[in-house]
């Protein structure tokens, strides 16, 4: 293959945020990867655009249910770690092996929590935030969507 295209190839992988791309020509074959560790995994540190939160229509209740809407409204400690992208949930690195993260787990910011495959690529999920696993919303080997909870982190 010509060192030309694999440049060409690396500067179009650098222009348009793809983590991975695998070209063929004939019997010649190039892989070309932002993450250098040989497995396929991509790493994901950046969580996914935020949704805004829906609007409330104008309150029509008595001044009493100002207080309850005010409560319900204040901060949450809780995170949730949701899924960067569409495809399959698991939840350890291999089947039979141990899960990278259990109910309970206290996880550092950085850390693998499950991996999503998505078009034959293992994409490593990392948490953003140090904290205890309190509820693990994904089950192994099940599809998930993107934007989908899978963690809640406390």
């Amino acid at each position: 293959m010509d060192i030309r295209k694999v440049k060409k190839l690396i500067e179009l992988l650098e222009e348009s945020g793809v983590a991975e791309i695998e070209i063929r020509e004939g019997e010649e074959s190039v892989r070309i990867s932002r993450y250098g560790n040989g497995q396929g995994v991509t790493h994901y540190v950046q969580a996914p655009p935020s949704m805004p939160a829906p609007t409330a229509p104008a309150p029509t209740a008595t001044p009493a249910a100002a207080p309850a809407a005010a409560v319900a409204a204040g901060p949450n400690p809780d995170h949730t770690v949701t899924a960067p992208m569409v495809g399959t949930f698991y939840g350890s690195a291999a089947p039979g092996s141990k899960a990278f993260v259990e109910l309970g787990s206290e996880v550092k910011a950085g850390q693998t929590l499950c991996i999503i495959e998505a078009m034959k690529m293992m994409n490593q999920i990392e948490s953003d935030k140090s904290g205890r696993v309190v509820s693990i919303l994904a089950k192994n080997g099940e599809p998930v969507e993107f934007g989908q909870p899978l963690f809640v982190i406390e």
